[in-house]
């Protein structure tokens, strides 16, 4: 499996958001109904989705919808996020503990 945004594999067991698509025929008989296709998405991806801006397209928008709904429902998926952007050495070092200190610039930002 990979994610559909990054294409960063995700092993089974690995935390990840999966949406599940299938079509199926309404008020028409026989009911016919499509093989439902699985869509993963890392966490990082996930929340980075979520919260940015609503993309183009009906089914776009449904998913984005869904998207949203499972990333304000708890703060386990945002957690899961950081703890992967965490675990990535060198990328999120805690200020003053990890990496190379860098002195303030003029027209940079202040650190507390």
């Amino acid at each position: 499996m990979h994610c559909l945004r990054c294409h960063r594999e995700i092993e089974p067991g690995h935390k990840s958001v999966a949406l599940y698509m299938f079509a199926q025929t309404v008020g028409i008989r026989p009911r016919q109904k499509s093989t439902a296709q699985r869509i993963s998405f890392c966490p990082q991806c996930s929340v980075s989705l979520a919260m940015g801006p609503p993309p183009e397209g009906a089914l776009n928008m449904a998913a984005w919808d869904m998207m949203r709904e499972l990333v304000g429902s708890d703060p386990a998926l945002n957690h899961a996020a950081w703890e992967a952007l965490s675990g990535i050495n060198g990328l999120l070092p805690a200020t003053g503990t990890e990496g190379e200190r860098v002195p303030p610039q003029a027209n940079g930002y202040f650190e507390f």
